[in-house]
């Protein structure tokens, strides 16, 4: 009760933080930057380094409630046929805008519910992308899938495509919590959906889970953390609820008053991460789990984990092109994203003109800051020699921010030459000692809690 105690005068039950998928996040981003300076981002890239490319579907059958993604809802198909016209059209602009010879080492397709598409659709939007952007020798391709809205076509036809990484939503399984949610999902239905992909050579399955949520409990969590365990994934993503009604308006039909409180929060995290290493997954970071030898273990262990902004991921690629409404590039200049708004951004590329809406020029200092940043979310320390290595004597700009960590998380940071490193019982605070290098916090903000 100690160290809980000590974690709560530290913040971890009431501060309200960034995830840090990105560094400066997103609210900082600007309507000054733009469509001009992505295309002139875009034209400026290294032909020879590869790229990876986001794809955002924003349609789903129906609209769960805990998700606070950009999503709409449909009942047919023709939305969803005419916005992939535009997701081609968006590709065309780009094809215009790139430099000749540039290839694509991963492509990852979320939503909304990318299998909301027809085996139709997922060929054409597949081979339109394809095109433009042609694969690496070991191009990797990911899609987020919703087990009741997938089937063996539909399947079939990503694996034909490329896909090698199923990343399945199941959030809970519990049918009082999934009532609760708004999000009705039977283990069996998703049970059948792996075999399935299994059975069409998807080599590996991520599993997403979500602790947090209403009437979840120790009990409750177990079970589904079982049933998990019995579809053998190699990834499993532990997300916290991020509970954020005045972003996302369809929370406010979730009962606030079923909700764990801040110590079951906690513990149904730990019970879960602990049932995870316990099976022989290696803990990733602050919410991945990963078996032995997968590659995402791997980068953990040699140093190359990086954080974007689907979570933790093995993807060196040094850029990141988003397509669709609301996506987000990741270029060497800084980051721009897509008009958020489905019609804004159709109204965008209908007009001859790429979707760039509002993003961040990367200053010097920004640069140092977000590696500095992603050291501490991917290995829990802070290098200063790798620091000074890549930005010089500007590494030592962070000096006074590092004492001033040290000196207030005590020994749960250890302080040496080398640089910073939080200490195993510190690691539920890595993303408030994070924010600590975060020179962008907006006034006001409201983030999710970060425990």
């Amino acid at each position: 009760m100690k160290q809980i105690d000590r974690l709560r005068s530290l913040g971890l039950f009431d501060a309200r933080v960034p995830r840090y998928t990105s560094y400066p996040t997103a609210p900082v981003f600007s309507p000054e930057v733009g469509a001009a300076e992505q295309a002139r981002a875009l034209a400026a890239l290294n032909p020879g380094e590869p790229v990876s490319v986001y794809l955002h579907i924003p349609f789903c059958e129906r609209l769960c409630w805990f998700c606070a993604c950009r999503t709409q809802g449909t009942q047919t198909l023709s939305p969803v046929e005419s916005y992939i016209g535009t997701l081609e059209q968006e590709l065309a602009l780009l094809r215009d805008t790139l430099p000749a010879g540039l290839r694509m080492g991963r492509m990852h397709w979320g939503g909304g519910t990318p299998t909301i598409l027809p085996p139709a659709l997922i060929h054409r939007l597949a081979r339109a992308v394809r095109a433009v952007f042609p694969e690496t020798d070991d191009w990797e391709f990911s899609v987020e899938i919703d087990p009741t809205m997938v089937d063996r076509a539909k399947i079939a036809a990503l694996a034909e495509e490329g896909m090698t990484r199923a990343s399945i939503g199941i959030q809970d399984f519990d049918p009082k919590v999934q009532q609760a949610i708004g999000r009705i999902q039977p283990f069996d239905i998703t049970r059948r959906c792996v075999e399935d992909l299994r059975a069409a050579g998807i080599v590996s399955l991520n599993a997403d889970l979500v602790y947090g949520l209403p009437h979840q409990d120790i009990v409750r969590l177990d079970d589904t953390v079982t049933k998990v365990l019995e579809l053998v994934p190699d990834r499993v993503a532990l997300f916290g609820y991020a509970h954020v009604p005045w972003v996302s308006k369809r929370q406010k039909l979730i009962d606030e008053t079923a909700l764990p409180r801040e110590l079951e929060r906690y513990a149904l995290a730990t019970h879960a991460a602990d049932r995870f290493v316990a099976a022989g997954q290696v803990p990733i970071g602050i919410d991945h789990f990963a078996r032995p030898g997968d590659g995402l273990q791997r980068a953990a262990a040699t140093g190359h984990l990086r954080r974007n902004f689907q979570g933790y991921t093995d993807d060196t690629c040094p850029t990141l092109i988003g397509l669709g409404a609301s996506s987000i590039s990741r270029l060497p200049a800084g980051y721009v994203q897509n008009a958020a708004a489905t019609a804004a951004y159709i109204q965008r590329i209908e007009a001859g003109k790429l979707a760039g809406a509002r993003g961040h020029v990367m200053t010097p200092d920004d640069l140092l800051r977000a590696r500095a940043i992603e050291m501490l979310m991917c290995d829990f320390r802070l290098d200063r020699a790798a620091l000074r290595e890549t930005f010089g004597a500007a590494a030592e700009t962070l000096d006074p921010v590092v004492a001033e960590v040290a000196a207030h998380f005590g020994d749960f940071v250890a302080l040496s030459e080398s640089g910073l490193r939080i200490t195993a019982a510190g690691r539920p605070l890595t993303r408030i000692i994070a924010s600590a290098f975060d020179a962008h916090v907006p006034e006001g903000m409201r983030y999710s809690q970060a425990s």
